[in-house]
């Protein structure tokens, strides 16, 4: 067992993880170009400029047409599309298409597959602009903050399938948690991973100390940022805690703190209750 621990903490280490980093792409002119227009709130311009990218207008019209989006018929214009969004919701999905350009073709570690995948992306960023609403926050990087986890899950997937027979052994001898294992052979866990991602997609420094507040575990010296934190906390818990999600084994990387959570609880359950 110790031959084995070593085997794989000698494969996966901190470099390796910054490796499977550096391979995210920057984003592409286009989609530069659609985020730098929905900053500036121009929608019209924002929705021409991602139309002549047809793999980002095929994942969008795919996207928001999921039932959780709650559209009663069909939205097929990007045009449209957009308006119905809104500048920060439209922002966000753009990030969760480019969330998506780094899914792999098949999953090896996780029981995930595009449809699942993208089910999953929906259902965080719905919920997310849900809290973002509720709490009378409208701050577009914000709201696309939680497009990091998603892309922290396709890290993980690329880093435990290389040892995925090793790392199954390990964790049918020891009772360890999926987080807590990438934190030994990396040195980070999945919210680090989100902190590297956000780094490398230029997002501001509110947004990880807001996503790292999210473990429930790291403490955060501002108190609107950690109790955004703990919204994201709970957001994720919640999620991931569906039988689809706990079957894929996603739920292993949040441990419910409900200690951290205890002041906000309730107010989360109720609106996460309202359709």
């Amino acid at each position: 067992m110790c031959q084995i621990l070593r085997k794989v903490y000698k494969v996966i280490t901190e470099e390796k993880i910054e490796q499977y980093i550096e391979k995210i792409p920057p984003m592409p002119k286009t989609l530069q170009a659609t985020i730098q227009l929905l900053r500036e709130g121009d929608l019209v311009k924002s929705a021409k400029i991602a139309k002549t990218d047809n793999a980002l207008n095929a994942y969008l019209k795919e996207l928001v047409n999921k039932p959780i989006y709650g559209f009663k018929h069909e939205v097929n214009e990007l045009s449209q599309i957009f308006g119905i969004l809104g500048v920060a919701k439209a922002q966000q999905a753009v990030y969760s298409y480019m969330v998506s350009l780094l899914s792999p073709d098949k999953w090896t570690f996780f029981h995930l597959n595009k449809n699942s995948f993208y089910s999953l992306q929906a259902e965080l960023s719905v919920g997310w602009q849900k809290i973002l609403k509720h709490l009378d926050i409208n701050d577009k990087e914000l709201e696309s903050a939680i497009a990091l986890l998603p892309a922290s899950i396709i890290v993980s997937e690329a880093l435990f399938c290389e040892k995925k027979e090793d790392v199954l052994l390990i964790r049918s001898v020891e009772d360890i948690d999926l987080n807590t294992m990438l934190k030994r052979l990396c040195h980070k866990d999945i919210f680090d991973v989100c902190a590297m991602i956000a780094s490398k997609w230029h997002m501001s420094d509110e947004i990880i100390t807001i996503v790292q507040a999210s473990s429930g575990k790291k403490e955060i010296a501002d108190p609107q940022l950690e109790r955004l934190g703990k919204w994201m906390h709970l957001l994720l818990f919640y999620v991931l805690s569906k039988p689809s999600y706990v079957e894929a084994e996603l739920n292993d990387f949040i441990e419910f703190n409900v200690v951290y959570v205890e002041d906000i609880y309730e107010e989360f359950a109720s609106l996460m209750e309202v359709a």
